[in-house]
Order: structure tokens, then C-alpha cells, then sequence
């Protein structure tokens, strides 16, 4: 023990006496001051704080191999894991005693991600290293961009935040109308319904409702109406629902004017309501209803119309009794001649054989009266009249007996017109074709259609 003792006590003296020998050469050499500084870590004394890298590895290396990594001049360099980061790749132990530059690692960290407007993300690790955050939109929008984005080594995100677009269109619900059934005389139905309010997906902020067809409180006519209401939102999606409505018209079985009669309805003719009304032209007379109504059974009310021949009373005792028979129904032509061979007699009858069409259309009758009493006869067609009442009814109207004449009696029972001669029929038709009932009378033909076609 006495000998390391005695080592010991050597090894220090031989320190002490270099250290001091050192000194004194230093007194005679430039920048003695550093030379002296320089000279302490030959001894191998500690200088700086040891280093301690947590998440990296560090590699020293001393000016002179000493075997402490922390005397002064000591060059570290500092190696981090993947993700981490130091202030300086190599650090260098100063006189001060502190390493050159912080040398710590620290985790690699990206800027802090902006939030997308309506919408956010989330990451799996904050902003650092490796982390990788999801974007998300708020409902109603949709994602434009990049879905994801990772912090990369740089510092930098692998990609930009996304935008949240307002994509999906706004919804609208149309309402559901049943069929419709016109109402009592009308060939429309009015039809309620409350308009349609559009839901947004996004932020909620959408324009008027816009509808296409006839709007809500409106009289629709019988058919199929198509109808849709569209809706924009701020964004100008477009969203639209269609509806449709059908309007139904309750009718009857279709009716007909009656032979030699016409008929006249109001509406549309055979609808719930209608009502038919029935005329019979001159000398016809109307059996059954005079007017009838379509009910709701879809039945017409009232009996059949018919317009059956006037029947006329060739028995009755004056002129007046066989005249009052036509009044307001026919017109009269009385053709008297002295006798049948008479010449104008025969050319005015041949005449208007071929215009029996033309008289039965302007309701005219003739009458004739041949010869002179007691001999005479009277003839309205095939129903003959008695000598006494052929003489009544010349002296009622004033008719010569011994010469030809034809009357004109209107409707009304007046003497129109007097012809001592024989006319056409045409002219005779464009006489009548001015009187003024006759006039009325044209517009009804002509909308049934009633002519002669010759």
C-alpha cells in the first residue's frame, strides 16, 4: 500500500510541476493567454455539462483524445430520429463553460392547419411529424381539395386545406291533389293547396319559391294541369318537385236537337247542371219537356222532346178560328185563282213544287182557293177546306175571287205582301228572308245546320 501511495504522490507532483512549466514557457511565446487556457484541457478536465441527447444520437470528438467528451473544444455532432430536429447539427464546448448552440431534438412540428370554412378536420397527432389530419365538411356542403393532409420532414403539409362547397340542392315537397270534379254548371273547379316551403341542406338561406303553372285559389278547367315548384338556394342549386292535378267534368249522355226542332244549352251541354231548352220550328208542335237538366246521377231530367206535325183543324167555322191556328208558328202563302186551268195559277204552283225545301225552311204554308163559290174549293195540301170556309177566308183577307192574287201572311197574322201576278221563288224567299223573326230564325238553322242543298 505504501508503494501506490508513493506512486499516487509522483503521478500529482509530475502534474503540478508540468502544469507550472507551462506556465512559465507561456511568459515568452504571443497570446499567452490562450496558450495557457489551452494548455488546461491537455490535463483533461471537464469543462462543459455533459451531453444528453433524448430522441437522437450525439458524436463527440476532443482536441487532444482526452477521455472526457466535454472539455473545452470539444466538437459534438448531434443526430436526431426521424421526426425530431436540433437547433445545430454540431455544438463546440466554449471557455464560457456552455455548448456552442442548443442541441436538444425536438419533434418536427408543421404550422397549425387553418379551419375550413363550414367544416373542420381532425388530426392523429396534432400539427406534428407524421401526423395526418382529415378534413370534414358541415352538412349540405361538400368537400373540394384534398380529403387529407400529413406534416411532412420539411415542416411543410403534403397538402392544402380544402374549401366546403355548398353542392347539394335544396329540397321542396310538392303537395299531393286528388281529382277534382267541376262543380253544378261549371266546367271548372277551384282548387286550394299550400304552397310548398324549400329545406336547405347547407346554411339555410334560400330564394323565393317559384311556381310554374296556375297558382293556388284558381278556377282550373276540365283536363290534366302539370305544375312543379323550383327553389334556389345562395349557392344557386336548384331544386324543383312536380305535381299534377286533373279536373273532372260530370256529364250526361249526349243529346240531340228533335226532328224539324232545335235545342239550345247553356255550359257545355252535357255537364253536371246544363240545361237543354227545346224549340220546334213553325208548325210543329213540342211533346215531352220543353227543357231539361243534366242532375248529379248523370240522368237528364224530364221526358223525351219530340216536335210533332201540326195538326190543323180544317173543320172549324171561320177564317179567323183557321188563322189564329198559325199564329206565331207559320207563315201563310194564300194563292187564289178564278180556276185551275188559269194560266198564272199553273206557272206560280209548278213553280214552287221545287222549292218545297225553301218554304219548309222559312215555315211557310199555302193555301189555295180555286174557283168561285159555291164551286170552289180550298186546299192546304191534301186537307181540303169546305166551300163556306174557302169563302170566309177571301173575304177575311180580301181576296178577289175572279182574278189570280197571292197574300203573304207573317207569323204575326199580318198582310205582308199582295202579288197580282206570279213571282219566282227566290224572289218570294228573299222577301220573307227580311222579315224580322226570320232574321232569328237563320242564326238557329244555321247553327244546326239546317239548309237545302238545292
Amino acid at each position: 500500500s505504501k508503494r501506490w501511495e508513493g506512486f499516487h504522490i509522483f503521478t500529482l507532483i509530475k502534474e503540478v510541476f508540468l502544469g507550472f512549466y507551462s506556465l512559465q514557457v507561456s511568459a515568452y511565446k504571443p497570446h499567452s493567454n490562450v496558450t495557457a487556457l489551452s494548455s488546461l484541457r491537455f490535463l483533461g478536465t471537464p469543462w462543459c455539462a455533459p451531453i444528453k441527447v433524448k430522441h437522437g444520437d450525439v458524436s463527440c470528438r476532443t482536441p487532444g483524445g482526452e477521455h472526457y467528451r466535454n472539455v473545452m473544444g470539444t466538437r459534438c455532432k448531434i443526430r436526431c430520429k426521424q421526426g425530431y430536429e436540433s437547433q445545430s447539427s454540431e455544438v463546440v464546448c466554449m471557455a464560457s463553460k456552455h455548448w456552442s448552440s442548443n442541441y436538444a431534438c425536438r419533434e418536427i412540428r408543421c404550422p397549425k392547419l387553418n379551419m375550413p370554412a363550414n367544416g373542420g378536420y381532425k388530426c392523429s397527432d396534432g400539427s406534428y411529424f407524421n401526423s395526418r389530419c382529415e378534413f370534414f365538411c358541415s352538412p349540405g356542403f361538400s368537400l373540394k381539395g384534398q380529403k387529407t393532409a400529413t406534416c411532412q420532414y420539411s415542416k411543410a403539409w403534403s397538402a392544402g386545406v380544402p374549401t366546403c362547397v355548398d353542392m347539394d340542392p335544396p329540397k321542396i315537397k310538392c303537395p299531393n291533389l286528388k281529382d277534382k270534379w267541376a262543380e253544378p254548371g261549371k266546367l271548372t273547379a277551384r282548387v286550394t293547396w299550400d304552397t310548398s316551403e324549400g329545406v336547405d341542406t347547407a346554411d339555410g338561406i334560400l330564394t323565393d319559391v317559384i311556381l310554374k303553372g296556375k297558382p293556388s285559389k284558381s278556377d282550373f278547367p276540365e283536363g290534366l294541369h302539370k305544375m312543379s315548384y323550383t327553389v334556389l338556394d345562395r349557392a344557386g342549386n336548384k331544386g324543383s318537385c312536380r305535381f299534377s292535378l286533373r279536373v273532372r267534368v260530370r256529364r250526361c249522355s249526349a243529346l240531340f236537337p228533335p226532328d224539324n226542332g232545335y235545342m239550345k244549352c247553356d255550359s257545355d251541354g252535357d255537364n253536371y247542371g246544363a240545361t237543354c231548352e227545346f224549340i220546334c220550328t213553325g208548325g210543329y208542335e213540342l211533346r215531352g219537356s220543353a227543357a231539361r237538366v243534366c242532375q248529379y246521377g248523370l240522368t237528364w231530367s224530364g221526358l223525351d222532346t219530340t216536335c210533332a206535325a201540326m195538326n190543323i183543324n180544317v173543320g172549324v167555322r171561320t177564317a179567323a178560328a183557321l188563322l189564329d191556328q198559325f199564329y206565331e208558328k207559320r207563315r201563310l202563302l194564300i194563292i187564289s185563282a178564278p180556276t185551275a186551268a188559269n194560266h198564272n195559277y199553273r206557272f206560280q204552283m209548278t213553280n214552287l213544287q221545287h222549292a218545297q225545301c225553301g218554304l219548309d225552311l222559312r215555315h211557310v204554308t199555302v193555301i189555295e182557293l180555286v174557283g168561285t163559290y159555291p164551286a170552289q174549293i180550298g186546299r192546304i195540301r191534301h186537307r181540303l177546306l169546305t166551300p163556306l170556309l174557302s169563302l170566309k177566308l177571301r173575304l177575311q183577307l180580301q181576296i178577289p175571287q175572279r182574278s189570280f192574287q197571292m197574300v203573304l201572311v207573317d207569323k204575326q197574322g199580318m198582310d205582308n205582301q199582295r202579288y197580282p201576278f206570279p213571282i219566282t221563288a227566290a224572289e218570294l224567299f228573299t222577301t220573307i228572308d227580311t222579315f224580322p223573326l226570320r232574321k232569328d230564325e237563320m242564326v238557329l238553322q244555321q247553327e244546326a245546320g239546317q239548309t237545302c242543298q238545292s
